[in-house]
C-alpha cells in the first residue's frame, strides 16, 4: 500500500501496535501515525495465546524465540526513548487490553501492520467490533500489493509462475521509508510492571548464537548484521553455501530479524542492491533475491487462501493425515534411529535453529517416513524455531507434505542420499549426536 493510501485525519490521539514489525526503521505505518497524531503511544501486547498448550503436547512458543523477541523488544524501547517516546507492554490479547486503554487515554485511532494469517487477522476484527477504529498497512513483504501485476488474492499457486509474473511486471521494491527523527509525546499512564526475561541457554555449536551481541533480537544487531553480511564475499557464495548444515556465514541468517520485523525485506533487498552496485551481481546475490520471492509468494499465498492452509487437507483433497503419536515424540527427541534427522533434531531443540536443507529433510522424514501428521511438525516448529514465520512455516509444511501449491504433489527426501551429498564426512552428526 504506498504511502498516500493510508488516510489518517490529522491532529489524532493514536495508538501505534507493533507487531510483527519491531522496527522503525522502514516502517511506513509509523511514520504515517507520527507524521498525523498530536499524541502516540506505541503498545505491544504480550498475548497469553502464544504461550498456551498445543494439541499435540507442547507449548505453542519455546524460550529461544521468547528470548529473541524479548531482546527485540529492549532493542526497540531503546531505540523509542532515544526519540522521545516510550513503549508500553501490556500482558494479554490485544482484544482484552487495547479498548480499555484506548478509553482510558481518549485514543480514537489504533494504527497497526497488516497480517493476512487468520489468527491475526481476527485480532483486528475483534477490535473494530469493539468499537475502536484500526488503520492497517502491509509492510512487512517486498512489494507494494498496489503494483503487483494481479489482484493479491488471485496470486499465483505455483511459485515459478509468480515469480514470472512480477519479472515481467519490472515490479520494483519501493525505496524505504526513514526512521522519525522525534515522535508524537506519549500520553501519560499508568507504568506496568516489567515482564520477566525467558529463560533460555545458550549452545556454542549454534548456527544462529543469538545470545551473542552479533545475534542479538532487536533492529540494531539486525542493521549491523545486514552491513556485515554485505560488506564482504558471503554474498557472492551464497548459492554454493547455502545448503551446508552448520556455522555462522554459509546462509544469510537474516531470517530471525525478519520474522520479528526487526529487519524488513526491503532493507535486505536495498543493501543488496547497494552490494551488487559495489561489487557486480553474481550467483549468490541473485539466489538471495530468489529467497525473498518465496518468502513474497507464502505471504500472499495467505491473501488468496487464508483458512484453508490451516485445514489437515490444506488445499488438496487429501484425506485427514494419520498420526503416529509415540514416533512423532520420538522425532521432537531426536531419537528416531535416522542419525541426519537426529543430529537435525537435537540442533533445534538446544539451539532454536536449523539449517533449510534440515528443516526440508527432517519434515520429509516426519510426513513420509515415520507417517505422521505434518500439522503436528508444523506446531514444533512454531514453537522452537527462533525464526518462525507463519507465512512461511505453513507454506513450506504444506509444499513438503503435498497439501499446499506445489505442483509436484510434495517432496519425499532420501535420507541417505542427503546424509552422502551434506554430510559424507560425518562432522555434523558427530557434533549433535556426541
Amino acid at each position: 500500500m504506498t504511502a498516500d493510501r493510508l488516510s489518517l485525519p490529522p491532529g489524532g490521539r493514536t495508538l501505534y501496535w507493533f507487531r510483527n514489525d519491531l522496527r522503525l526503521g522502514d516502517n511506513p505505518a509509523l511514520a504515517q501515525a507520527c507524521a498525523s497524531s498530536s499524541a502516540l503511544l506505541p503498545v505491544f501486547c504480550h498475548d497469553p495465546a502464544h504461550d498456551a498448550a498445543t494439541p499435540w503436547g507442547f507449548v505453542r512458543r519455546g524460550p529461544h524465540r521468547q528470548r529473541f523477541v524479548h531482546d527485540s523488544l529492549n532493542n526497540l524501547s531503546t531505540q523509542l526513548q532515544a526519540r522521545g517516546s516510550r513503549l508500553l507492554q501490556l500482558p494479554g490479547r490485544a482484544r482484552d487490553v487495547l479498548p480499555a486503554l484506548a478509553r482510558e487515554l481518549q485514543i480514537n485511532q489504533v494504527v497497526t501492520e497488516d497480517i493476512a494469517a487468520p489468527e491475526e487477522q481476527d485480532e483486528v476484527q475483534a477490535l473494530r467490533a469493539a468499537g475502536l477504529t484500526v488503520h492497517t498497512w502491509d509492510q512487512s513483504g517486498l512489494f507494494d500489493l498496489a503494483d503487483l501485476p494481479f489482484a493479491p488474492q488471485r496470486v499465483p499457486d505455483v511459485f515459478t509462475a509468480f515469480r514470472q509474473a512480477v519479472e515481467h511486471a519490472m515490479v520494483r521494491v519501493p525505496a524505504l521509508v526513514p526512521v522519525p527523527a522525534h515522535l508524537p509525546p506519549a500520553p501519560t499512564t499508568a507504568e506496568r510492571p516489567a515482564l520477566p526475561p525467558p529463560k533460555a541457554s545458550s549452545d556454542e555449536r549454534s548456527s544462529f548464537p543469538y545470545a551473542t551481541p552479533a545475534f542479538a533480537g532487536g533492529e540494531t544487531a539486525g542493521l549491523a548484521h545486514l552491513q556485515r553480511y554485505f560488506s564482504g564475499p558471503l554474498a557472492r557464495h551464497y548459492k554454493a553455501t547455502r545448503n551446508q548444515l552448520s556455522g555462522t556465514d554459509y546462509s544469510t541468517k537474516f531470517s530471525p530479524w525478519l520474522a520479528c520485523g526487526a529487519l524488513s525485506a526491503r532493507q535486505i533487498h536495498a543493501a543488496l542492491n547497494e552490494h551488487e552496485a559495489r561489487a557486480g551481481a553474481s550467483d549468490g546475490s541473485r539466489w538471495i533475491v530468489f529467497e525473498l520471492l518465496w518468502r513474497e509468494h507464502f505471504r500472499l499465498l495467505h491473501r488468496r487462501h487464508g483458512r484453508a492452509l490451516y485445514r489437515a487437507r490444506g488445499l488438496s483433497q487429501l484425506p485427514t493425515p494419520a498420526h503416529d503419536a509415540a514416533a512423532f515424540e520420538r522425532w521432537c527427541q531426536g531419537d528416531t534411529g535416522e542419525p541426519l534427522v537426529d543430529a537435525g533434531m537435537r540442533e533445534l531443540a538446544a539451539t532454536g535453529y536449523l539449517s533449510n536443507r534440515l528443516r526440508q529433510v527432517v519434515a520429509s522424514f516426519l510426513i513420509h517416513d515415520l507417517a505422521c501428521d505434518w500439522r503436528a511438525g508444523a506446531a514444533w516448529f512454531e514453537s522452537t524455531l527462533v525464526d518462525f514465520d507463519v507465512h512461511s512455516n505453513q507454506g513450506n509444511w504444506l509444499y513438503i507434505a503435498g497439501r499446499g501449491t506445489d505442483p509436484r504433489g510434495g517432496r519425499r527426501f532420501n535420507v541417505a542420499k542427503q546424509t552422502q551429498d551434506h554430510d559424507a564426512d560425518g562432522r555434523y552428526r558427530s557434533l549433535w549426536l556426541t
